[in-house]
């Protein structure tokens, strides 16, 4: 398996792309191929792996770039150049921390989308007590049609199974109610549509207050909801763990003993609250593995995502969610 990693993309590219690309080669049974400037991303190999290559690319698509007009215009750029690996066959993944958007356009418009997709979605996991809720779509269509909704929710539970491991995983959709007259007129025609399906076990209407409790495997929103609840999500993580930090040194000599003596239940804590365990977002949807990472990602959430296209790859992901979708019983006259 070798998966196409661009190495410009990011906050903290190319160091921690290619630090985390070299501690995945060591992690996964992998190759990885490292897409970008050449003579930056050597910089950071202190030791050469047979598992590991580099493919030049001159090119970076910056984030405040226009998404699809980049793609369209810098073909050798890292972004395009690695997804290009994938579609020639020469790669089986691709993954990238740089720009959302054409991460995706990339996705869209070299590997194109399933027959019979809408909309790709790209599904976050998302840390919660009872382990992980998949949340789709986290921006990659801000406007989603009712059908759209429905069929991401095939997409994801087909995902859930085959790569989480859970068999007939439940999927929500998130609304401002549990009541099927609750939300706007998107999400109540989704409800009808959801509802009468087979292929999912849908278990109606969820509230943002079940996500982080784990009521659900599946949470099914639009993009622009779903990117608005990650970001929340995130901002919300970052202030209790500043608050906690301000209240120990504001504690005295007690609340600092305290913190001692809680260490290394913090530390498991913080592990399972960890983004960076889980590392990587799918977009579901394309015809191939495009593996989206956050644009602050460093060295261990690259080498999740890594791990996380690796799985997707192994697990056959693609096949599984073709068939799936072949059997579907939503009516696609609309697309």
């Amino acid at each position: 398996m070798k998966i196409a990693v661009d190495a410009m993309g990011g906050d903290h590219a190319p160091e921690e792309i290619v630090k985390g690309a070299l501690e995945a080669a060591k992690k996964f049974p992998c190759e990885i191929v490292l897409v970008g400037d050449q003579k930056q991303i050597e910089q950071f190999i202190d030791q050469p792996s047979e598992k590991i290559s580099i493919r030049h690319a001159p090119e970076v698509i910056e984030m405040g770039e226009h998404p699809s007009e980049a793609v369209r215009t810098k073909k050798n750029s890292s972004i395009v150049v690695a997804t290009e690996l994938v579609k020639s066959g020469e790669c089986d993944a691709v993954l990238s921390a740089g720009n959302t958007g054409a991460a995706a356009a990339a996705a869209q418009l070299i590997l194109r989308r399933i027959r019979g997709v809408g909309r790709p979605a790209i599904a976050t996991p998302l840390p919660t007590p009872r382990g992980v809720t998949l949340m789709l779509d986290s921006g990659a269509n801000v406007d989603s049609k009712p059908e759209h909704l429905a069929q991401i929710g095939v997409m994801a539970a087909v995902y859930v199974e085959h790569v989480f491991g859970k068999s007939n995983p439940t999927v929500g959709l998130l609304n401002i109610g549990e009541e099927a007259s609750k939300g706007n007129e998107q999400v109540k025609a989704a409800y009808q549509i959801l509802n009468g399906m087979t292929e999912i076990n849908f278990v109606g209407n969820v509230e943002g207050r079940d996500i982080p409790v784990g009521k659900v495997d599946v949470v099914i929103c639009d993009g622009f909801v779903g990117n608005v609840v990650l970001k929340f999500a995130e901002g919300l993580a970052m202030m209790i763990m500043g608050l906690i930090r301000d209240a120990i040194v504001e504690g005295g000599v007690t609340a600092k003993l305290g913190a001692v003596l809680l260490t290394p239940t913090l530390k498991q804590l913080g592990k399972r609250l960890d983004a960076s365990e889980y590392g990587g977002a799918p977009l579901l949807g394309v015809n191939g593995c495009c593996v989206i990472s956050h644009g602050s990602s460093n060295a261990k959430a690259i080498c999740s995502a890594i791990g996380a296209a690796n799985d997707y790859v192994g697990s056959n992901v693609l096949g599984h969610i073709t068939t799936a979708l072949e059997k579907q019983s939503i009516d696609n006259s609309w697309l």
